[in-house]
């Protein structure tokens, strides 16, 4: 199960958000102007699991001269295929659910903060009051019991939908291709593909432009892809170590029982 944002139908009303903190008791923490047009968050955190990004470009729109447009983007936790938050975890905090999903533990987080950088995304975060790491659980306890997640439920344009992966990546190739056929060019699909560096995003979006624009990475790589080779490559470093010392010890022993 996952998420498909249409970032083409979202209106930037932010129920989303406010939806996410009600259900999941997600302290505030933007209630001020940072000068980034409306977006009081500027991105996710331990205490904003929904992220509004407003994105102003002098780009005209339609067959106007000139303008202004606007893109506005929902961001959430991806809930990678291969998460690299899982890789580090010492405590079995975080975890792969029944629907795909990833979920932290908080009561069992011992607040190391491995996770925070192993993430492709920058999602994860901890909470400065007690060093514990939040993030999206895609309503967990709302799936489970068969609801939607509260953020699919309060959007009003249907730009967050939910449900099965393969029909939501079934339905994000035909709203690209309606786009298309319409003339909006630059309309693409992010994170949908199981062959990319994080084997497909269990949360994955349309965009209007290239991901940087949203802020996006636009290759993302499981941060542990390397993890097996290093351990391979430390692994015969330390035999080798190993072996010297053990030829070092046998030729000096020899020569002290000689004495």
């Amino acid at each position: 199960m996952g998420f498909f944002t249409d970032t083409s139908v979202c209106i930037g009303c932010k129920a989303c958000e406010v939806a996410c903190k009600e259900w999941n008791a997600v302290p505030e923490d933007g209630l001020e102007f940072t000068g980034m047009s409306y977006d009081n968050t500027q991105g996710l955190g331990a205490d904003t699991w929904r992220h509004v990004a407003f994105i102003e470009q002098d780009k005209p729109v339609g067959n106007a001269d000139s303008g202004v447009r606007w893109l506005m983007a929902s961001d959430v936790c991806k809930h990678c295929t291969h998460a690299a938050c899982l890789d580090v975890c010492p405590t079995g905090s975080l975890f792969r659910t029944e629907f795909g999903t990833v979920v932290v533990q908080e009561d069992i987080c011992n607040g190391c903060g491995y996770c925070v950088p192993a993430c492709p995304y920058g999602v994860i975060d901890q909470r400065k009051e007690d060093g514990r790491v939040w993030k999206c659980t895609l309503c967990y306890d709302r799936i489970g019991d068969g609801l939607e997640p509260a953020c699919a439920k309060a959007c009003p344009t249907d730009s967050i939908q939910f449900g099965p992966l393969d029909e939501l990546r079934e339905r994000a190739a035909a709203r690209v291709d309606q786009l298309h056929d319409i003339g909006v060019d630059d309309a693409r699909l992010y994170g949908h593909d199981p062959q990319d560096g994080v084997g497909g995003d269990g949360a994955f979006f349309l965009l209007l432009d290239e991901p940087e624009v949203y802020g996006l990475p636009p290759d993302p790589v499981v941060t542990t892809r390397d993890l097996p080779a290093m351990w391979k490559h430390a692994g015969v470093a330390a035999a080798a170590l190993a072996a010297g010392a053990a030829a070092l010890f046998t030729v000096h022993g020899r020569r002290g029982g000689g004495r």
